[in-house]
């Protein structure tokens, strides 16, 4: 017979995932609330371009959006928090349900441009995490062949910044070829699959952004925030 006791497990803290909580009765109306990031300061940067294609898929699919412009923001831990354009990328980051990266890919990686503005957004901002249980969707534009290096970094980086990275993404090749003069995409298999990104981070905004608090709170958490309350209850009875 086996034994299913968990004596390792602080039962008043264990709680059993409930489909109640998951199912509202009365869901938010408005527009899914959608941040977009690009990774490179270029006159015709092509991840802006492709940025700014989403933008305009996100708005005819009911979100409302911001793009945010790198120019001027400081390398990280170069200037203090209190500089103009990290305090707007964080008001950003605080405004949005969910986010679209796009970066190129330079020497097989997301470019600095694009690190840099990731960097600039803390895991948390006193009590509140910024980032985490937002939706989030990643592109990347490509110089030469498709590849994935870029999008795979910034999938990483979304789980470290406690995201929900959907599973569709978006990479474009020789992206020089896809755009027109005026900084349209083409019609092409690529922007069909940006399309389908779009769409898919739109729904997946709209499931989740109610009981983002609900799917991201954890067992540990709530044990450390009960041994912390009992540590302050105690220190504050041996003062008395």
């Amino acid at each position: 017979m086996t034994d299913d006791t968990l004596p390792n497990v602080t039962e008043a803290l264990f709680h059993v995932p409930s489909l109640d909580r998951l199912l509202l009765a009365a869901p938010s109306r408005h527009p899914p609330r959608i941040l977009l990031l690009y990774g490179s300061l270029r006159e015709r940067s092509y991840s802006r371009l492709l940025t700014l294609e989403a933008e305009r898929l996100l708005k005819r699919l009911g979100a409302e959006t911001r793009v945010y412009h790198a120019d001027g923001l400081p390398l990280p831990d170069g200037a203090p928090v209190e500089h103009p354009k990290v305090a707007e990328l964080r008001e950003l980051t605080l405004w949005s349900e969910g986010q679209v990266w796009c970066s190129p890919e330079r020497h097989g990686a997301m470019s600095a441009v694009m690190k840099a503005q990731i960097d600039w957004i803390p895991l948390a901002l006193g009590a509140i995490r910024p980032t985490q249980g937002r939706t989030l969707a990643v592109m990347q534009v490509c110089g030469g062949s498709q590849s994935f290096n870029a999008v795979n970094q910034m999938r990483i980086l979304g789980r470290w910044m406690r995201m929900l990275t959907i599973p569709n993404q978006s990479s474009v090749a020789k992206a020089y070829q896809e755009f027109d003069e005026a900084g349209r995409m083409k019609p092409s298999a690529y922007y069909d699959r940006v399309v389908d990104v779009m769409e898919e981070l739109v729904k997946f905004t709209l499931l989740t952004r109610d009981i983002s608090p609900y799917l991201t709170d954890r067992y540990s958490e709530r044990k450390e925030a009960a041994e912390a309350l009992e540590a302050r209850l105690a220190l504050g009875a041996a003062v008395r």
